[in-house]
C-alpha cells in the first residue's frame, strides 16, 4: 500500500494522527477533527511512526464507535482495516462545535489543541453558533438611549397599529426582553432603534467615499453616516444620486421628462441594504463602504460568504449571517426571505443595458457596479449639445442655486478647476454669462440658454 508508505514517511500531519493503541483519549481526536476539516486516527502506530499493529476484533471495533457515539454531538467515523491498524476515518462535522468529555479541542498543525473560554467564543462565532444581531446590548438603557421616532417610524413600514404599549410591541416583536427589573435590547434593535447606535456599535456606520479617477489617490468627498442602519441606507443612496449622472428622455403627449440614472437605483439601494443585513457585526475593525470611482462603484462590508455556502453556491443558495435582522428588515417590505437580491441586482443591471455587477468574497464581501466609459453624458436640444454636468448647472442657475464659482463646487462636489471648466464652457457657448465685479457679480441665464432648456423640456432627448 504506497499511500501508506507515504503516510509513514511524513508522520503526523494536520489530517494525520497515529495511536498505538484505543483508550477514551482518543475522543479528543476525533471531536478535533470533526471541529476542523476531518482526519484520519492510525490506530497501530506509535507517535514517531512505527508499526506496532493491535488486535483488531469485532470488540475493538464497538469500542471505538461507543467513543464517537459519547461525543456531543455523536462524530460520523468509518473504520477501515490495513493488515494489523486499524484506521479511524472521521468526516468534517456538520453540526459544529463538537466537544467530549475533556472539553472542545480541533486541530492545530499536528496536533490536537484544547481550546480556552475566548477560544471557545471565536469558534462559536466563526462557525455561526453566535448570532451578533441575536445578542442582547447590556450597556443599552431603556428608555434613556431608546428612539420613539425611529420606533414608530419602523412601526409604520411594518403596517403595524396596537394599542399594546411600545414595551409590550419590542417584546412581541422579540427585539427586546424584561429580566431582573429591567429591558434588554438585542443588537438587532440597538441598530435599529438607538438614539446614537454608533455609541454602542461605532463600526456600524456607513462611510461614502468619491475618488477623482480610478485610484484611492485623490478624495473629492467623504461623508460618514452614524445614525440607525435604515436612516444609514438612506443617507448613502441619497449621497450616491449626487454623483450618478442623469439622462433625459421625453415620453407621452404631454411631453414628460423622465430621469433615467447611469446606474438603476434598485440595484444600488439592495446592494446597500445586503452590506447592513449580512454583514459580519463581530468584526469591528471596518464599517460598510461605498467607493465611488469615475469608472465603477464599489460597496463592501465586513464577512465573506456566510458559513455553510460554497463559492458554486453563490446566488442560488441563501444562509442568512444575521437572520433575525433580516427578518425584522423583511417585515417592514425592505428585505426579501428568500434570499433574491443577488438576482435583483443581477436583473436591474441586465434591463438597463449595463454589465452584471461583480462579486467578490475574501474576509470582506464586495459588489463591483462597472459605470458608463462614455463619461459625463450628454445632453442634446435645439441650439446644441452640453455635457450633463452642465445640464445641472444650467438648471441650478436657473432656479438661484448656484450664483458663483464655489456654489458649482459645493453643490456638485466638482473641484475648483473642474468647475471652472465648465462654467468657461457654458460662457463660450453663450448659454450663461457673468454679470457684476469679479468679487460681486453672478451667473445668470442668456436667452439662448433658457431657450436651450426650455427645447429640452419639449423636445430633447438624452443621447
Amino acid at each position: 500500500m504506497k499511500e501508506m508508505e507515504l503516510i509513514l514517511d511524513e508522520g503526523e500531519g494536520y489530517l494525520i494522527e497515529f495511536k498505538e493503541s484505543v483508550s477514551d483519549s482518543l475522543a479528543r481526536e476525533m471531536v478535533a477533527f470533526a471541529n476542523s476539516s476531518g482526519g484520519r486516527v492510525f490506530v497501530g502506530i506509535s507517535d514517531d511512526g512505527r508499526i506496532k499493529g493491535v488486535d483488531i476484533t469485532n470488540r475493538l471495533g464497538s469500542q471505538v464507535y461507543d467513543i464517537a457515539r459519547k461525543c456531543d454531538p455523536p462524530v460520523n467515523i468509518t473504520l477501515k482495516e490495513w493488515e494489523n491498524i486499524l484506521i479511524v476515518e472521521i468526516s468534517e462535522g456538520t453540526d459544529k462545535p463538537y466537544s467530549c468529555k475533556d472539553g472542545f479541542f480541533i486541530r492545530a498543525g499536528s496536533n490536537t489543541q484544547k481550546l480556552r473560554r475566548d477560544e471557545i467564543v471565536d469558534y462559536f462565532t466563526h462557525e455561526g453558533k453566535i448570532r451578533f444581531d441575536e445578542q442582547f446590548c447590556m450597556d443599552f438603557q431603556y428608555p434613556d438611549d431608546f428612539s420613539q421616532e425611529r420606533f414608530h417610524r419602523y412601526l409604520q413600514q411594518c403596517g403595524i397599529t396596537s394599542n399594546l404599549s411600545g414595551e409590550q410591541i419590542l417584546t412581541n416583536l422579540g427585539v427586546a426582553q424584561r429580566q431582573a427589573g429591567r429591558l434588554l435590547m438585542k443588537n438587532a434593535g440597538v441598530l435599529m432603534f438607538a438614539r446614537e447606535p454608533t455609541r454602542f456599535h461605532f463600526h456600524a456606520a456607513i462611510t461614502c467615499v468619491r475618488f477623482r479617477g480610478k485610484t484611492k489617490t485623490h478624495i473629492i468627498d467623504r461623508k460618514d453616516f452614524g445614525e440607525d442602519i435604515i436612516t444609514n441606507v438612506d443617507r448613502a443612496m441619497k449621497w450616491l444620486k449626487t454623483y450618478i449622472p442623469l439622462r433625459y428622455e421625453i415620453t407621452g403627449k404631454k411631453l414628460q421628462r423622465d430621469e433615467i440614472p447611469e446606474l438603476p437605483y434598485d440595484a444600488l439601494r439592495e446592494a446597500l441594504l445586503n452590506s447592513v443585513v449580512h454583514r459580519d457585526y463581530f468584526e469591528k475593525g471596518a464599517v460598510t463602504m461605498v467607493e465611488f470611482y469615475d469608472d465603477r462603484v464599489h460597496i463592501h462590508n465586513p464577512g465573506g460568504l456566510v458559513k455553510g455556502i460554497r463559492p458554486e453556491e453563490f446566488g442560488l443558495t441563501s444562509i442568512s449571517r444575521n437572520p433575525f435582522l433580516q427578518g425584522l428588515f423583511h417585515r417592514a417590505n425592505l428585505v426579501e426571505r428568500i434570499g433574491s437580491g443577488i438576482g435583483r441586482m443581477m436583473d436591474e443591471m441586465k434591463t438597463a443595458g449595463l454589465p452584471e455587477p461583480e462579486f467578490n468574497w475574501n474576509g470582506f464581501f464586495r459588489i463591483t457596479f462597472k459605470r458608463s466609459e462614455k463619461g459625463d453624458l450628454e445632453v442634446a436640444a435645439a441650439g446644441g449639445t452640453v455635457s450633463n454636468t452642465d445640464f445641472r448647472i444650467l438648471e441650478l442657475i436657473e432656479n438661484g442655486e448656484i450664483v458663483r464659482r464655489p456654489d458649482v463646487e459645493r453643490l456638485l462636489h466638482l473641484s475648483y478647476a473642474t468647475a471652472q471648466r465648465h462654467l468657461a464652457n457654458l460662457v463660450k457657448k453663450e448659454l450663461i454669462l457673468f454679470e457684476g465685479a469679479p468679487k460681486t457679480g453672478k451667473y445668470v441665464m442668456t436667452r439662448k440658454g433658457e431657450g436651450f432648456l426650455a427645447s429640452l423640456k419639449k423636445e430633447g432627448d438624452h443621447r
